[in-house]
Formats: structure tokens, sequence, C-alpha cells
């Protein structure tokens, strides 16, 4: 088996497991917190609050930190640094005796990161013009799919096992993820020591500033539309249910619907990427999914919001693909790790700012605004993508063309 091939399969699994640590607290956030002593209704929803979104903030700071660290020393030392210390981590949680403890090793968990840049850098760096769009894509499976399938997984773990089982497997399958890593990653790394370039100096190496900015900005609006359901989406479903039992169970599963789709549809769209370009892959996944998201505000039952998410997830299972290809494709390969740490950090901020947003429109506005609000974003961000990026390169293909 081909290089490449055996450290996307390995990068494959421990970005899985590392985006549902990441993403598992959701569900049981509330009650963990009430298990630790707080009782009140409003303080618990207060600290769920801090807990979640502590850990994305410090991710979007700690990222592009990482980003050069892989640069300078090596991606499979990130990888391992970052699968080790999530697994102590994540393990202790299940031994925080009050919530600021609990708070304090959320906020370490988003220091530690960055395993997701560096498995994004290093197949992105290995694999051939050819293949990389399929890679990439394969591998993104693994961080969208894990992320939403980590609230439903956190869930059925805490009823059926208990809550400190959800972070004690958690922090065990991490624990595989970094012995499959030690042992099955193969790199070969040459240390440059070179001066450390600051993030001024960095973008004055990229070619094409407002290509990147655009990519960037599309990764952002894509994880604020995957995740501004998340803060509304039990509520919507009991609105839906409101005779059902398994509330809980219908809104893991309408949540989890887009991750399954993107597990199922990534690969695929990325081998079409690389036969007719990203660019014209991703103003296409924006428009579908822009499109995707109005019916969800007009859904009569959650099977229908469910099937819905599902194709959601098929629209946007090629965005974060194809947006990686063409970060690849306008990167200097010596800056590789600092350019998609800056990505991964659009990516954490879309994270938080996708839940808080989604969490004060519903509030303010009513849960039908959030799908509208999140469907305008996602046309708005296709219309801008068109106009500085699609016209861009079909020109200069088409330029290339008659010479």
């Amino acid at each position: 088996m081909e290089l490449w091939k055996r450290n996307l399969i390995v990068c494959w699994f421990g970005m899985f497991v590392t985006s549902i640590g990441m993403s598992q607290l959701g569900p049981v956030l509330p009650l963990y917190i009430d298990r630790l002593g707080v009782h009140n209704t409003a303080l618990i929803s207060q600290f769920s609050g801090i807990a979640f979104g502590v850990t994305f903030i410090i991710s979007a700071i700690f990222s592009p930190i990482w980003g050069l660290a892989a640069d300078k020393f090596g991606r499979k030392p990130m990888l391992l640094r970052a699968s080790l210390g999530m697994s102590v981590i994540i393990f202790c949680m299940g031994f925080a005796h009050n919530v600021y403890i609990l708070i304090g090793l959320r906020l370490l968990q988003g220091v530690i990161t960055g395993f997701g840049t560096a498995c994004t850098t290093m197949i992105a760096t290995q694999t051939d013009k050819d293949h990389a769009g399929w890679a990439l894509g394969t591998l993104s499976t693994a961080s969208v799919g894990g992320s939403l399938l980590g609230p439903i997984i956190g869930a059925y773990i805490g009823e059926t096992l208990g809550l400190q089982n959800v972070f004690f497997l958690t922090g065990a399958l991490l624990m595989v993820a970094f012995i499959t890593t030690a042992l099955f990653v193969k790199e070969s790394f040459t240390r440059q020591d070179k001066k450390v370039l600051k993030v001024k100096e960095i973008w004055g190496i990229i070619p094409d500033k407002s290509l990147m900015v655009t990519m960037f900005v599309t990764f952002f609006v894509l994880t604020i539309a995957l995740y501004s359901i998340e803060p509304v989406i039990t509520l919507y479903i009991t609105q839906l249910s409101a005779h059902s039992t398994h509330v809980a169970l219908l809104a893991g599963m309408a949540f989890s619907a887009s991750g399954l789709a993107n597990i199922l549809a990534a690969p695929r769209l990325g081998k079409i990427s690389d036969k007719i370009g990203p660019h014209k892959v991703i103003l296409v996944a924006l428009i579908m999914a822009g499109l995707m998201v109005i019916p969800q505000a007009f859904v009569k039952n959650a099977w229908q919001l469910t099937g819905l998410r599902f194709l959601l997830g098929l629209a946007t299972a090629g965005l974060t693909p194809a947006v990686n290809t063409l970060v690849k494709q306008i990167t200097p390969d010596a800056i590789t790790g600092r350019v998609f740490g800056f990505n991964m950090s659009a990516g954490y901020l879309g994270v938080f700012v996708g839940s808080i947003l989604g969490g004060q429109i519903g509030a303010y506005l009513g849960v039908k605004y959030v799908f509208f609000v999140t469907s305008a974003l996602l046309l708005l961000n296709a219309l801008w993508v068109y106009v500085k990026v699609n016209k861009k390169l079909d020109l200069n293909e088409n330029i290339k063309l008659t010479m």
C-alpha cells in the first residue's frame, strides 16, 4: 500500500475520534454539571455554554501555533502530542469534582488540540495532485462526521453506560489513535531551521490573498451553517413531536443525519473536484446547501427534518475537501501547516459563532428564522465565491486554452 494511503487510513481514524471527543459533551454537559452539584437551571445553562464554547475559542487561538510547530518539527510529532494529550485530559474529565475543574479541563482540551491541522497538512503535502481532492475529501468525512455524530454517540453512552463512561471511553479511543499513529504513520520530514515567520510575513508569501480570504470565510460560514441548529434543535423537535417520549433521540438523529450524509458523499465529491476543479464544486455545494436549509423551517414532523438534514449533508460534503484542495493549491509547501492552522481556526470560530447565533435568533425571533438566516449566509457566500473565485479562475482557464 502506498505511504499516503496508509497514513490517510490512520489519520482518518484519529480525526474521527478526536472530533467525537471535541463534540460529544454537547448533550451530556447539562446532566453532568447537575451531577457536579449545580442544580439551578439558569446556572446549568450558563456553565454548559461556557464549558462547550471555551474549547473551540481556545482551539481557534492555538490551531495556527500548532500549525507552525508542524511545519518546523514535522506532522507526526503533532499527531502524537495531540492524541496523547487529549486522551489524558478527556479521561480526567470523568473524575472532575466540580464544574470549575470541568471547565478548566475543557480549556486545556482546546490548548492541546491540533490533530486535525497536522493530519490535513500531512495528507495535503504527501498526496499527488491527481488524488488530492479525493484524499482530502475522505479525510474531511472524519472531522465533520465525528463532530456531527459525536452528540448522539455521547448521549447514547451517557444513557446506557453512565455519564462518566462518556469520558472514559472517548479517552480510551484517543489512546488507541495515539498508539496506531505511533506504529503506522510514516513521515519523511527534513527539519528546516529557518527564521520563524510572523503572520504578516506569511501573508506576504501567499500568492493570491483574495482567494485565500474567500476560502477562510467559506469554511467559517460552512461551520456556522452546520452548527447554528444545535442550540435549538431539541426545542424544534419538541414542537414537532409534542407527544413523543424520545425527543432527545429524535434530536440526535436529526442533528447527526448531516454527518452520515457527509461520510457517504465527501470522497465522491472529492474525486469530482479533482476532475472539474474545486472552485466549481464549492459554488454548486454552497447554492444547494443554501436551498436545502429553507424547507427545514416548514417541516411538519421530525422525520421530514431528519431527511432534509441528510440532504443538507450531501450538499455540504463537497465544501470542506474542495476548500482544503484549493487552499493547498495556492499555498507554498513551507507554510502549509500554518495556513491550514488558520483555516482550522476559522472552522472552530464558526462552530462557536454558529452555536451562539442559532441560540440568540431562536430566542428572539423564533426557531424558523435560524434556517432563514443560515440559508441567507450560504447563498451570499455563494455569490461572493462566484464573483471572487469562479469568474477569476474560469477566465484564467480560458486564457490558457487560447494560448
